[in-house]
């Protein structure tokens, strides 16, 4: 069994490898997403939400691949990792893409530009070096993501996820895609019961990487993570996972399964047999 997780079965698979679209023309509605020329009908919003794409880690298991090119940038199926992301954000009528960049930073812009390709407007929250993990990250992009709830999605993973499933605000702090728990993460991350999701449980599953949060989740963020290493840094650098589990804690995340494709880009091998994957089901169509 492979190190990763594509669910369910090949066919599948062919059917979400692109969104279905339709060319764009004058009658395109408002609710309708230009992407590249192309446009794919969404769920209205009541505000077009915004968006964090995780992209400054190391990616230091990725080696050598990541020596030059940094991870969210590496190709499977034809185009980066990133750019799937960006795709299914705006077909979900994303607008604006926060990118936040360490590793390698001075590649994004060159591949990504101003997001117009996309129908996106994408902006850069470079963190320098070292990067500052999750919740310093998050933390450090706020500025840019303004005061609304946004979206975050790991810039090195591969999903089906339809992002239009998310909801527009979480009931509480925060809202959590879990999917079932591959071979690298047996033990899962957080439990689900219902729409809730708790730090422990008996139904564990595995964070997907992606989530709708509320700025709030890191209002006391100082008291959470306390003299943790780096947290007096500046800017500081510090995990989000303390901050979910404090809002779990209160009954303030909650969740939904996913039971689509997914995989955690985190090894060369992993990358290859989604590339191969996915091209295979490119070509097949």
């Amino acid at each position: 069994m492979p190190e990763f997780t594509l669910w369910p079965r090949f066919q599948r698979l062919r059917a979400h490898a692109t969104d279905p679209v339709r060319p764009c023309n004058a009658g395109a509605v408002r609710d309708d997403t230009c992407v590249a020329g192309r446009v794919r009908r969404g769920r209205a919003r009541g505000h077009a939400m915004k968006a964090l794409v995780f992209a400054a880690g190391l990616g230091e298991r990725m080696r050598p691949l990541t020596d030059t090119t940094p991870k969210p940038l590496l190709v499977a199926g034809g185009k980066p990792l990133i750019v799937w992301h960006l795709e299914r954000l705006a077909g979900a009528g994303v607008r604006e893409v926060v990118v936040n960049t360490s590793w390698l930073a001075d590649r994004f812009a060159p591949a990504l530009g101003d997001g117009s390709r996309w129908g996106l407007r994408i902006r850069y929250a470079h963190e320098g070096a070292p990067p500052l993990e999750t919740g310093g990250g998050m933390l450090h992009a706020l500025p840019l993501l303004g005061d609304a709830p946004f979206i975050a999605v790991n810039g090195d993973i591969w999903t089906d996820f339809d992002f239009v499933r998310l909801p527009s605000a979480p009931t509480g702090e925060a809202h959590l895609v879990l999917v079932d728990n591959p071979p690298h993460n047996p033990a899962g991350d957080f439990a689900l019961t219902g729409s809730r999701v708790d730090g422990d449980g008996d139904s564990r599953l595995t964070f997907a990487g992606i989530g709708v949060y509320r700025p709030s989740l890191l209002a006391d963020w100082r008291r959470v993570i306390g003299d943790a290493p780096g947290a007096g840094a500046d800017p500081p650098r510090f995990k989000l996972a303390p901050l979910l589990r404090a809002a779990m804690a209160n009954g303030r995340v909650s969740g939904e399964r996913h039971a689509g494709a997914w995989t955690d880009v985190g090894t060369p091998e992993r990358l290859a047999t989604l590339d191969s994957t996915l091209s295979e089901a490119g070509a097949a169509r």
